[in-house]
Parts: structure tokens; sequence; C-alpha cells
């Protein structure tokens, strides 16, 4: 596997806080790799830290087979053919959208051709050709961004950067301009590090995402690993949706805790003090395995759609449900889980 970035021992204060915290990633060539994680979690630090707008206290950075920081050694920003997306936008107002996109192209004296024929192959990869005359004020918010990504793709970077990217649009148009923005990156074979705190937006976009965690990476995983098997209870609690039921587990069995259940049958081998991670749709009305039903009371209903998403009460703890019908509030229901869908994370 060919190493596109690799970031070893990064560590970063500012002011009187460990921002990063020894944190050690690399990326392969051509992949996309999520940072996902809370607001001060380290995320853009380390993006800004990987495009060289900050210096890492300690650690080094290798991008393809050059160091640009390390000991002795700091890459200037405009050296390291990094290209990077902000939620901004950041065009030039008083440029067209050509200019917008040729500015970076000229500003390091490449050929008339050549700036010419990226400028060319950037508006018509993200459909932009009937707009090169056109100013930022007179387009929408995802045409602009379309006009970000293309000016990274005309300067033919060795990794692309992604802040953010589609925060400040709205949800239709983000999911639509994401498949369309991640299909011109794998399409164009650009390895890109992508910062979000929307967990939906890292599942799609993403070969692996790095949940972060106070500086530092929690898990490491491709999507689906994450999704069914998070390392622990702080990966399990921030993917959107998840609940935890606090218990003991022993011998593939699950008590819980404050909850009149007979034991859950699991397929996990953790022994000890643990949680249940019940996510929503693995619910079902309880039905097929004796042994893994609970009981629970309806604290609210909401109906979104495709069906019914519920807040109960399993003993003291509250707990999501997909359902497919609306109960009463404060009526009793008892559903059940599938053992091979009793995913345990110690606590």
């Amino acid at each position: 596997m060919s190493v596109a970035l690799s970031c070893r021992g990064l560590s970063k204060r500012l002011g009187s806080r460990l921002v990063l915290r020894g944190l050690d990633l690399d990326v392969a060539a051509g992949e996309v790799v999520t940072l996902l994680g809370a607001s001060g979690s380290g995320k853009t630090t380390l993006l800004r830290l990987v495009a060289g707008l900050l210096d890492p206290d300690i650690g080094s950075i290798r991008i393809g087979d050059a160091t640009v920081w390390g000991t002795a050694i700091r890459i200037p920003p405009e050296r390291r053919q990094v290209a990077m997306v902000f939620q901004d936008y950041a065009l030039w107002p008083h440029m067209t959208v050509a200019g917008n996109i040729d500015f970076g192209l000229n500003a390091r004296r490449l050929a008339a051709k050549e700036i010419a024929a990226r400028v060319a192959h950037a508006l018509e990869v993200t459909q932009l050709g009937a707009f090169a005359m056109r100013y930022p004020s007179e387009l929408s918010g995802g045409q602009q961004q379309r006009v970000a990504i293309a000016r990274c793709l005309a300067a033919r970077p060795r990794l692309m950067l992604f802040d953010e990217p589609l925060s400040n649009l709205d949800a239709a148009l983000r999911e639509d301009l994401r498949t369309e923005m991640i299909g011109l990156v794998r399409a164009e074979g650009i390895t890109s590090l992508y910062v979000t705190h929307d967990q939906a937006e890292a599942m799609a976009v993403s070969d692996r995402i790095a949940v972060m965690r106070e500086g530092a990476i929690a898990q490491l995983d491709t999507p689906r690993t994450i999704y069914r098997a998070p390392a622990d209870a702080f990966v399990a609690s921030f993917l959107g949706g998840f609940s935890l039921l606090p218990g003991a587990a022993s011998g593939g069995v699950f008590r819980p805790i404050g909850a009149e259940a007979p034991a859950i049958a699991t397929t996990s081998p953790l022994e000890g003090k643990a949680s249940l991670v019940i996510r929503p749709e693995d619910v079902r009305p309880a039905h097929g395995f004796a042994a893994n039903r609970l009981t629970a009371r309806v604290l609210s209903c909401a109906f979104q759609g495709r069906c019914w998403r519920l807040l109960v009460a399993v003993g003291e703890a509250k707990v999501r449900l997909d359902w497919p019908d609306g109960p009463d509030i404060g009526s009793e229901l008892i559903f059940s889980l599938a053992p091979e869908d009793c995913t345990l994370v110690a606590r």
C-alpha cells in the first residue's frame, strides 16, 4: 500500500490547551479518510497542520515521499502541493469563475497553454463551463462551492483537504453536492482528508473514518466496522442515534442493570462491566428470541416517514427505537434484539 500522508506523534498546544496529543495517522494513496469528532476534538487543527497553516509542537508530517514538517524541516504551505476546500468557499468576489480557478496557476507561473487546459478540465468535470464568466455573487451556494472544488482540482494536488465544506448548504443540496464532490475526487484519484462533525456525512464519503476524542483518534476503521463494532462507549455514543444500556456480561450473556428483563444472549466475548449498544433499526417487536425480550415504557414518539422514532425507558436507561407504529405516550411495549445484533462495549 502506497502511503500518501503519514503523521507521527503530532502534538499541538493552543494557548493552555493541548489540542492534539501524540497523534499517528496514515492515509493511503487515493483514499478518502474522514476526521469525525465534536468541536474541540482537534480535527480542524490536524487539517491545518497538514496544510502548513499551523506548525506542530512535536512530531512529523510526510506527504508522499517528502517530509514537510519534522526535525529541522519546514516546507511552506505553497510548496506542499496541498489544496484545501473551506466551508465559506473563499472565492475572490471581483474575479470570474475562470479567474478564480486560474489565479493560483498564474501565481505558479505555469505556461499559458497548461493553465488553459487545466481550467477547461476543471470547468468540464464540475459542470461549470456555462458559468465561466460569471462572478461569485451571481452563483448559488452550491455553484460557489463547486468553483472552490474546481480551483483545487486545477491545482493537481497530491492531497486534498476538506474543512466541513458543506455546512453552509441546505440539507437537500448538501446531499447532492456531497455525492458529486466525492465522485469527482475519486474519479481524479486524489487522496483526501475530510473534516466533519456529521456522522451521516462521514459514513457517506469515507473509505475510513477516524473518530477523534480530545486530540487523539479513538477509532480508525471503515464506516461499516465503526457502525457495527464501535471500539468503546465513547465511539458508540458519538454515533448519532445509538443508545447504551448498562449492565454486565459473562459467558456470552448480558444482564441489564435496573431493568426487569431476562438475560440477553449475545455473540460478544466481552466479560465484566459492559453496555449493550442498541441501534434503533436493529430493534423489532418481541418475537423469535425469548431470552432477548426487553420491556420498555414509551416516553416520546415522532413520525419519521418510514417508521416512528421512539424514546423509551428501559429501567433507568433511555433508549431510541425505530418502531412500525406510533404507540401512546406512557404505554408499555416489548422489543427484542437478535444475538448477532447485540454489540457490547466495556464501561
